[in-house]
């Protein structure tokens, strides 16, 4: 039995972050779709089967602009979901600042499959943005 290589485990997420988000996991779309988001030099079809296939992995640039389409986190896209429940955003909130309630949901919210971690974030999005759109 034989460990699939980096470039497979790669391959595995960006297709799961594909089918999370809606998306037809064609060489094809996934080229058209990224080319209008990437103001770089546009890749082909054959360079996204690649990515597909688990022959080839973007480079960080590329990787960053197919993170921010599918809604997920690019280190997590490309090295696989982080055990630490500690890591939770960005901003680095300290253990300090959570209550056990906090700390609790946010183990949970890490727990969650990938496709509800993204409607989780969906929510949340619509909610702080309702909240600014209010007097």
């Amino acid at each position: 039995m034989t460990l699939p290589t980096e470039t497979q485990l790669f391959a595995a997420r960006l297709r799961q972050s594909l089918e999370d988000s809606g998306v037809r996991t064609s060489p094809t779309v996934v080229a058209n779709e990224f080319n209008l988001r990437y103001w770089g030099r546009s890749i082909t079809p054959h360079t996204a089967r690649n990515w597909l296939l688990g022959k080839a992995i973007p480079t960080q640039d590329k990787l960053r602009v197919l993170a921010e389409w599918l809604q997920v986190s690019p280190d997590e896209l490309r090295f696989g979901p982080n055990t630490s429940t500690h890591e939770v955003s960005e901003r680095s909130v300290s253990d300090n600042t959570l209550n056990m309630v906090d700390k609790e949901l946010l183990a949970r919210y890490m727990a969650l499959p990938m496709a509800d971690k993204k409607t989780v974030r969906d929510v949340v999005t619509a909610l702080t943005l309702a909240r600014q759109v209010k007097p």
